[in-house]
């Protein structure tokens, strides 16, 4: 047997765990582009200690912040997007991706609160741990979201009366509401978490799964996205009963449909991943249109010592650098770069700032994004053919282990260069 547990509305919840006023009110966790790191003012940052591929490592705390200084741009406009809801704001229609300014209108009584990253990892990777003391293999999916493999652990007539006790664990040792699916398949588990929302748990036998799930609409199953609905439809599939009878049409559509499919019918579904390594570590920022090409090459730089941090961090070797610029004219531009050398601070720098030059294809607009990403990691430790090139890399990347150890010890900013210092108002 699966199981599938999902901390409801994690983000309320967390601060509900520190202030107990919020309890019982309409109240929403709102996000906005974290910019302070181009900023000249000396900021605190946590790095987190969950591992994974779905969490950020370096973690800000705006959540001492009233809602005036977080929320409210210099202009007096209402800026940010609602990350999490609580139920009662759900009531007044509030949703996840939603304006906080539609929010509002909405619900004006909502009480918004600036995110506490430092807060939600603390409690994610506690939760972690307890779940691994009770259940042989944990899989973290998300950073609010784990699977559990029982099978030849606890017998299922025990399975309901084990995640209750589990749950209760976790509400009186984290003051954590959390929903649990079980079915005899992953996906289907997370599946039956769905119906175990708010703070419930559900389980149906597999015996009654396939009558259980025949008229739920498609897009209500995790992980068909609209694209994929969209192609479903064509086909006249609108409920899981319908991908059932069309084993034929996803076996002909190679792996993703053969996944699905067998995801749907809980067919070989029991792939608990216990360590997701990324494939590629980013970083990026929006913000209103910069025309100044001095100040976007400054902030270039600051994400790509961001950047270089986290690769250090993963203790990986990248050999492709990647950029995409966002214009105000919903132009993009995007570019990358494959290189054979040990990875370095000075030539990433180097590199990027390259990608930018090129890549900066229209000039007279306005930038309001840009992403850099690294991927394509080597394990190997030699990179150039030529030796003095090769002796020239491991000098300059003994200097960014150097930087690396004053930066975790410091923190990220202990260190600039000079081109990062002029701050321009924008």
């Amino acid at each position: 047997m699966f199981i599938h547990l999902d901390l409801d509305c994690f983000f309320v919840s967390a601060h509900r765990t520190l202030d107990k006023s919020l309890e019982n009110i309409p109240v929403a966790v709102g996000g906005r582009s974290n910019l302070n790191i181009f900023s000249s003012d000396k900021i605190v940052r946590k790095i987190s200690e969950n591992k994974g591929a779905f969490v950020s490592t370096i973690l800000t705390n705006e959540g001492e912040k009233t809602f005036k200084d977080y929320f409210v741009d210099e202009n007096g406009k209402i800026r940010g997007i609602i990350t999490t809801c609580s139920y009662e704001a759900r009531g007044f229609g509030v949703k996840t991706a939603m304006s906080v300014n539609e929010a509002l209108s909405l619900c004006p009584k909502l009480k918004m609160i600036a995110p506490n990253y430092p807060l939600y990892h603390e409690l994610s990777h506690k939760l972690l741990e307890i779940l691994k003391l009770e259940i042989p293999l944990v899989e973290q999916f998300s950073i609010d979201e784990f699977f559990g493999d029982l099978r030849g652990y606890v017998k299922e007539e025990d399975i309901v009366e084990f995640s209750m006790n589990l749950k209760k664990k976790i509400e009186k040792e984290l003051d954590l509401p959390i929903s649990i699916g079980i079915a005899h398949s992953k996906y289907l588990s997370k599946l039956m978490t769905e119906f175990a929302k708010p703070d419930g748990v559900k389980y149906v036998k597999k015996e009654h799964m396939k009558s259980f799930i025949k008229d739920i609409p498609i897009e209500e199953f995790p992980g068909i996205g609209k694209g994929y609905q969209q192609r479903l439809k064509g086909y006249g599939i609108k409920t899981l009963g319908d991908i059932e009878k069309r084993k034929a049409l996803f076996y002909s559509w190679k792996k993703p449909g053969i996944e699905l499919y067998n995801r749907i019918t809980g067919e070989n579904d029991t792939n608990i991943i216990q360590h997701r390594d990324k494939k590629s570590i980013g970083i990026g920022r929006s913000f209103d249109p910069i025309y100044d090409r001095s100040e976007i090459k400054r902030r270039v730089v600051i994400l790509s010592r961001y950047l270089c941090f986290l690769v250090k961090k993963a203790k990986v070797n990248p050999l492709t650098y990647a950029i995409k610029i966002k214009y105000d004219s919903k132009l993009k531009s995007k570019d990358y770069i494959n290189v054979n050398r040990i990875f370095n601070e000075e030539d990433f720098k180097r590199f990027v700032i390259q990608l930018y030059s090129k890549n900066d294809t229209h000039p007279t607009h306005g930038v309001i994004q840009l992403n850099l990403t690294v991927s394509n990691f080597s394990k190997s430790t030699e990179f150039t053919s030529n030796i003095f090139e090769y002796e020239s890399d491991l000098k300059k990347r003994e200097l960014t282990n150097k930087l690396q150890i004053l930066r975790e010890k410091y923190g990220v900013d202990i260190i600039k260069t000079a081109s990062e210092l002029e701050e321009k108002n924008h």
